[in-house]
């Protein structure tokens, strides 16, 4: 089964994920990387979409039955079960990493984006929830009404100036691009001179 949050009957919604992995797919194009590490990655949505099927691609995540679903998706996939706090990976190994909707569900986020940044050679990319707005479209959805529309696995919250503060001090040395994709942000982090 896909991410259900990735597929949903309401048109507005529907068109904000769209957009959001549209806005993904143009930075892939602007770094057009040869191999990605798409860390996160739930049951593959960016193979699923055909985001990075010009590019070898390892998909790695910590939940076996999300992996077990890629090889649906496309057969030259290389699932890796693993923890972004750990990358079974040499620094240096992917040419750009992918990493969405993960940082917001971490206790150390910041150790996360620097061990992601060690393996890759041009850029990371990230994406976070646009708070609050993402926790007012929940509740305006009917979801997670107890939390007062925060997931319940949500245990960091950014806006933009946040989140470009985030980064800054998680990652010195490194120049943040944040591209707008609301409800979501997203980042694009050049990792070499990060090192």
């Amino acid at each position: 089964m896909a991410q259900e949050k990735y597929h949903v009957d309401n048109p507005l919604v529907a068109w904000l994920v769209r957009r959001f992995f549209t806005r993904i797919a143009a930075l892939l194009a602007e770094l057009q990387p040869q191999s990605i590490l798409d860390a996160g990655c739930g049951e593959g949505e960016l193979l699923r979409r055909g985001l990075v099927s010009a590019a070898r691609t390892v998909s790695i995540d910590r939940s076996f039955a999300s992996l077990s679903e890629i090889p649906a998706h496309t057969k030259s996939a290389r699932p890796v079960c693993g923890s972004v706090f750990a990358l079974p990976f040499g620094s240096a190994r992917f040419d750009a990493v992918v990493c969405l909707e993960v940082l917001e569900h971490l206790e150390d986020p910041a150790f996360a984006v620097a061990e992601l940044l060690r393996v890759a050679r041009t850029a990371v990319v990230l994406s976070v929830p646009y708070e609050p707005y993402f926790q007012f479209g929940n509740l305006l959805r009917g979801k997670y009404l107890r939390g007062l529309g925060n997931h319940p696995e949500h245990i960091q919250h950014w806006n933009p100036r946040r989140f470009r503060r985030f980064l800054a001090s998680a990652a010195p040395g490194s120049t943040a691009r944040v591209v707008e994709a609301f409800p979501w942000i997203v980042a694009c982090l050049s990792a070499g001179a990060a090192r």
